[in-house]
């Protein structure tokens, strides 16, 4: 085996770019190569809050057989192991996760976490079941890289759940949610749907909730709120403004719900016509929406269900199934109407000391 580390060398992106395509097929490759591209030449808008050493591993007769970057931001003394991808082979695997580790161990880390693919705002998470399952346009990996990880030393530090829910119709009622609802309104909240006029000033009210809400997640890095702007822009073309929710008391952005309908790996791939037609054919007539992010202010508990109340109201009228997604364990929004869950996806993070 030979381990090549790299920089901008075109040989070398390209043949980082092109190893997911020969693993993976049309309808589970969710790497998108353009954003790719951006963050291996330092392109990419979240390049200035860390830096990155990129690798790739190829056999002897000089074919591809893995690729991975570790991630590190100043004053941390944990690298982050991401961009993974590998042949099923338990030599080459071991070849790659011995030299990652020598790596970090060389640059005096204390600890290895993956998989992070460069920043919390990007990707990360491995899934670790249902495979033979239809794409959901979520993170998305190989099913044998489980395996990969923890014949490799890896534990699992971290997990997280997605719940799929049935659809529901006009005749359901949830009495706890539409209590909570009923009960913020009538104490002075608003919570409604951002115009898409509305949307610049609403992603700055999301980074400032957010900011604080999520900063205790593993693996939490801040960014400016120009940044988060930039990076989330374009979600505009994808969000479904019925089914994004803001909470408002006072005047004062207190809760979010962003939801986008379930567009599968598409999103990823839009230098394909065809995907841009399934986009734009999804956008109008949704099966699933994919609950991507919620959140709401400390000071105002129990707003989480009213916010939730008011998606299941327009779940009620479209009649579409939805995913919640990536809910870290001990979230209290994990264990949301239970009764009406039909199926879990598990993810996880993996760590391993450095000794």
């Amino acid at each position: 085996m030979k381990l090549v580390r790299f920089t901008n060398e075109d040989r070398y992106v390209k043949d980082f770019l092109k190893l997911p395509k020969m693993l993976y097929g049309s309808s589970n490759n969710t790497e998108d190569p353009s954003s790719m591209k951006s963050i291996l030449l330092s392109t990419h808008p979240l390049s200035k809050y860390f830096s990155l050493d990129r690798f790739l591993v190829y056999s002897d007769n000089g074919k591809i057989t893995g690729r991975f970057c570790i991630t590190s931001y100043e004053g941390d003394d944990t690298a982050y192991f991401g961009f993974f991808e590998c042949v099923n082979n338990s030599e080459a695997a071991k070849f790659l996760f011995d030299s990652a580790y020598s790596f970090c161990r060389d640059k005096g880390y204390k600890c290895i976490i993956g998989p992070v693919d460069a920043s919390f705002w990007i990707k990360y998470r491995l899934k670790i079941n249902k495979f033979e399952d239809p794409y959901t346009g979520e993170p998305y990996n190989l099913e044998y890289y489980r395996a990969l990880f923890e014949d490799n030393g890896y534990k699992m530090c971290e997990h997280y759940t997605s719940n799929v829910f049935h659809s529901i119709d006009e005749t359901y009622v949830n009495q706890k949610f539409e209590g909570r609802y009923n009960e913020f309104i009538a104490n002075g909240y608003e919570i409604r749907s951002p115009g898409p006029e509305e949307f610049e000033t609403a992603i700055g009210e999301v980074y400032d909730l957010i900011s604080v809400l999520y900063s205790h997640f593993p693996v939490f890095k801040g960014l400016s709120k120009e940044d988060f702007t930039e990076v989330f822009r374009s979600y505009r073309s994808i969000v479904d403004f019925s089914m994004t929710k803001m909470a408002y008391y006072g005047g004062k952005a207190v809760g979010f719900y962003i939801t986008v309908p379930d567009f599968g790996n598409a999103v990823y791939h839009i230098n394909n016509p065809f995907n841009i037609a399934k986009i734009l054919y999804t956008k109008k007539k949704p099966s699933r929406f994919v609950m991507l992010y919620m959140g709401v202010d400390a000071d105002h508990r129990g707003l989480g269900k009213a916010i939730s109340y008011a998606v299941m109201k327009e779940l009620r009228e479209n009649g579409c199934q939805s995913i919640s997604a990536l809910i870290r364990d001990g979230n209290v929004n994990q264990k949301y109407v239970t009764e009406d869950i039909t199926d879990i996806y598990e993810y996880a993070l993996l760590k391993i000391d450095i000794r």
